[in-house]
């Protein structure tokens, strides 16, 4: 405004004054003294401390916080940097501002923290200092770790998982969501069972918190029990083990399900004939024929529990002859469904017979002639379900097409590796299974690895991390121009696992 109307503005400087005790010139403050006479005159850090003794578990990795809390944190992380600036005293008489590890050994029990705070000193100067605090770690086992050193076995809380299937595949899917979320941090064994995963604890509440996890994540129904193991009379102090027993819904993503007359109808007159598209903590049934799509809670399945009428294990391989669409494209719970009339014919029949069959499927956004798709074979199936028998009316399509199949595709691409891999629990697995029952469960888990490629909501809720055996060379080599669904580069994490000279080579570029 001024340079607009012309007025002349004269320059504002800052005068500057000389130091009391040096006599260099300086900026004018309320002690009328430098920073390095200040420093010399007052210290703001005199009583603050700097050497302070923390308590560290090596075998858990965790701090003791006083009186008996411990907390688990890592190296140089925020949760470490909190927990030992909340062991200083008398950091109230200071204001701090800044605060960072300086790097020391790993090995040397020592950890330095740069400490930056400021006070007000004379005449109402802020005098601003920087100091180091060096913790010495002091080994000390847990409770819980010595309890566990004393004696490997000894637990007090443990959850049985189980699910009465012919299949392990919610178990593969269960344990890298146990994976993701540390679920299952705080067990201390692992052991895998029939049909099922026994998961030990040390403490009753971590057994409460993993069930609690397992019912947000699939339908479950729990009960839990309790054994006295000893009794002090003079103390009356009581020890107990505590067992959990869960039972995982038996209906699996993919199954063939003829609902009860009592729950198709509380879903509005659903099916009966559905498919099971999705399990979390409820079950979504859609109908093949009317892209209708309803969704069962754990509660509501085990009111009225059902059983499958098919499940993946009985997928029959069809060769898709023709496809009409039916309807437009429909949004059905986050998937898009075309209903169509098709034509299809029984691999197995090749050579054999001219049988072909037509149905309606909802798969119609997938299909087109000449495609191999994955299905249940109603035609020559001999079901003896009770809960057919009650649907009097009810008249079996010949065939229902669950998914595309990839088979052939696949075949192409068999032997090399994929450019993705899982982790997998630290878990006790029994040795003395045969031969066959370990071909089975490669088999089931190769199924899985299958299904995650062709699925992107599977992905979404479990991590993938890159293969280090996967050559780069060989992603060209693999595309051969088809449409084989794979997991993309992009959704794949980096395994930070070090080997030993990476090791060295990260602690030459830190020193």
């Amino acid at each position: 405004m001024t340079e607009e109307s012309g007025m002349f503005m004269v320059p504002q400087t800052v005068g500057s004054v000389l130091c009391c005790r040096c006599g260099i010139p300086m900026a004018p403050n309320a002690a009328n003294m430098c920073v390095k006479c200040l420093r010399s005159e007052v210290d703001i850090t005199e009583g603050l401390q700097k050497h302070v003794i923390i308590i560290h578990c090596p075998e858990c990795d965790s701090y003791l916080q006083p009186p008996r809390t411990w907390l688990k944190a890592q190296l140089e992380s925020k949760v470490l940097l909190t927990f030992c600036v909340k062991r200083l005293k008398n950091l109230n008489k200071v204001r701090l501002v800044h605060a960072e590890f300086i790097w020391t050994e790993p090995h040397s029990k020592r950890i330095k923290v740069k400490l930056k705070v400021q006070k007000e000193v004379l005449n109402g100067a802020i005098l601003e200092q920087s100091y180091v605090v060096e913790y010495v770690q002091q080994e000390h086992m847990c409770e819980p770790c010595s309890r566990i050193q004393a004696n490997p076995d000894q637990w007090v809380a443990a959850v049985q998982l189980r699910q009465h299937v012919s299949h392990r595949r919610t178990f593969f899917y269960l344990e890298q969501l146990i994976l993701k979320h540390n679920a299952a941090v705080s067990a201390i064994k692992i052991q895998q069972m029939d049909q099922g995963i026994d998961f030990f604890f040390s403490n009753r509440s971590h057994g409460v918190k993993f069930v609690e996890f397992v019912g947000k994540v699939a339908p479950v129904r729990s009960r839990n029990d309790k054994q006295l193991v000893s009794h002090d009379t003079k103390s009356n102090n009581y020890n107990y083990k505590y067992t959990f027993s869960v039972e995982i819904c038996p209906i699996c993503r993919e199954d063939l399900i003829c609902l009860p007359p009592k729950v198709a109808a509380s879903l509005g007159n659903l099916g009966p004939l559905v498919i099971c598209t999705k399990v979390t903590n409820s079950i979504a049934l859609l109908d093949p024929f009317t892209l209708r799509i309803s969704f069962l809670d754990a509660d509501q399945y085990w009111r009225v529990p059902f059983k499958s009428l098919s499940t993946s294990r009985q997928l029959v391989e069809y060769i898709v002859l023709d496809v009409e669409i039916v309807s437009s494209e429909v949004n059905v719970g986050g998937s898009k469904y075309f209903l169509a009339d098709a034509q299809v014919a029984r691999v197995s029949d090749f050579g054999k017979n001219d049988t072909i069959f037509s149905i309606r499927t909802h798969l119609g956004h997938l299909l087109n002639p000449g495609d191999y798709a994955l299905g249940y074979d109603l035609y020559g199936a001999n079901s003896n379900d009770g809960e057919l028998e009650k649907h009097k009316s009810l008249i079996l399509p010949e065939a229902i097409l669950i998914k595309k199949s990839y088979e052939e595709k696949r075949q192409k691409k068999r032997g090399k590796p994929r450019a993705w891999k899982l982790k997998s629990l630290d878990m006790e697995v029994d040795d003395r299974k045969g031969r066959a029952e370990q071909e089975k469960m490669n088999n089931e888990y190769e199924h899985f690895l299958k299904d995650l490629e062709e699925n992107p909501e599977m992905r979404f809720n479990i991590s993938l991390y890159r293969n280090r055996d996967y050559q780069p060379s060989e992603m060209t080599s693999v595309a051969d121009g088809d449409d084989l669904p794979s997991v993309p580069l992009e959704e794949l994490l980096a395994d930070l696992e070090l080997s030993e000279e990476e090791e060295g080579v990260s602690d030459s570029m830190m020193e």
